[in-house]
């Protein structure tokens, strides 16, 4: 018999105005000295001022640290613990979509531990372990996208080669999600666009994956059901609270679905990311329809399921149909040449996609090969 061990214990708070909850939430925790961590662009924003203002009002002495930008890299990450130690902070509090959060996880590990970040990632030879307890830490996303808020890992990109890792442990995980979809509302279409593919492909390619994991797969189809109803309308209204609120859900159940495992949409959107520095949402939206054509054959009642729950007919041909359909309608370009990738980094894409290791899961085997054909389809 194989036994299979299953665990969901983020606590979330969630709804609008559950931001506003933090402050206090720390304050009965006995925590006073918080350390901020976000990226340089909210770190700009009124909405960052705000929510900072809103900790000092609780009576507690915030610190901000607004130094993540693009695909997290470790001098983000030591920076930010060296900022942890010069505000003497007691706890962390991760503000911003996946990279923030992502950065956010590991700052406390970092400022409490000996070594650099990419000693702690999973694959290092001699990995350093994690303690058992580390620094309070919470997090509120800006972004229904990555869903790093509820997620156990940390992809974290090597500062000359940027390839990306992953520190992967229960302990970085939040003690307390505060989900407020009005965090959201001021997101432009076409980030709101990008982050909600993300969440799409989250959801649909933890179903898609051969492991066993029951759970996640409810999860998976209803997160899927949930942004096939609201995405279009938060890109079109971006002021929805409602469908603001679905998407912010769609992409915590993707993240909760995906410790089940991904595919090779993913497999593909990390090598984009590594060599053009595109998008994680965008690299997921360009290739999901092209490798899940790929997949269909393999898995064929799990693409009836799908179709069922997005509400079209016709199997694998018509989810794809519909794919296609909504990222036409939320503004996604059509193709990788439209988003600026040239042939010549196909082989470059297809080595670091054939390195990763998102694809040992998907519906069918993988092969360099199999990664050039479908990198130049979707060119």
């Amino acid at each position: 018999m194989t036994i299979t061990r299953f665990s969901f214990p983020t606590t979330i708070q969630f709804g609008p105005g559950a931001s506003k909850l933090a402050g206090p939430h720390l304050k009965e925790r006995g925590l006073r000295r918080p350390l901020v961590v976000t990226d340089k662009g909210l770190a700009a924003l009124p909405l960052l001022g705000a929510f900072a203002a809103s900790l000092s009002a609780a009576g507690l002495v915030p610190s901000v640290y607004g130094g993540v930008f693009g695909n997290p890299t470790a001098s983000q990450v030591m920076n930010g613990a060296a900022a942890y130690r010069a505000h003497g902070a007691d706890c962390v509090v991760g503000i911003g979509g996946g990279a923030a959060l992502d950065v956010a996880k590991i700052v406390g590990l970092l400022a409490t531990h000996e070594g650099n970040v990419m000693e702690y990632v999973w694959d290092h030879p001699q990995v350093r372990p994690i303690g058992e307890t580390l620094p309070y830490f919470v997090a509120l996303p800006t972004t229904s996208g990555t869903g790093s808020e509820v997620g156990r890992s940390s992809v974290i990109s090597e500062e000359d080669t940027h390839v990306k890792r992953v520190v992967f442990s229960a302990q970085i995980l939040a003690k307390v999600v505060f989900a407020d979809p009005e965090l959201t509302v001021g997101l432009p279409a076409g980030v709101t666009a990008a982050t909600g593919m993300d969440a799409l492909t989250h959801n649909v390619e933890s179903y898609l994956s051969p492991a066993y994991h029951p759970l996640c797969d409810g999860i998976a189809l209803e997160g899927t059901r949930i942004a096939a109803r609201a995405l279009a309308l938060a890109v079109r209204e971006p002021g929805n609270i409602g469908a603001r609120g679905d998407m912010m859900m769609s992409s915590m159940m993707g993240a909760i679905a995906f410790q089940k495992d991904l595919g090779a949409v993913h497999s593909c959107a990390h090598a984009l990311g590594t060599v053009c520095d595109m998008h994680h949402g965008l690299a997921n939206a360009l290739m999901i329809e092209t490798v899940l054509a790929w997949n269909a054959e393999a898995v064929p009642k799990k693409f009836d399921e799908l179709a069922h729950v997005v509400g079209v007919e016709g199997g694998a041909a018509g989810f794809l149909d519909w794919l296609k359909a909504l990222k036409q309608e939320i503004g996604i370009v059509p193709n990788l040449t439209a988003a600026g990738v040239t042939r010549g980094a196909i082989p470059r894409l297809v080595e670091i996609a054939t390195a990763d290791i998102c694809h040992q899961t998907n519906p069918r085997p993988v092969t360099s090969g199999d990664f050039e054909r479908l990198f130049a389809e979707a060119m």
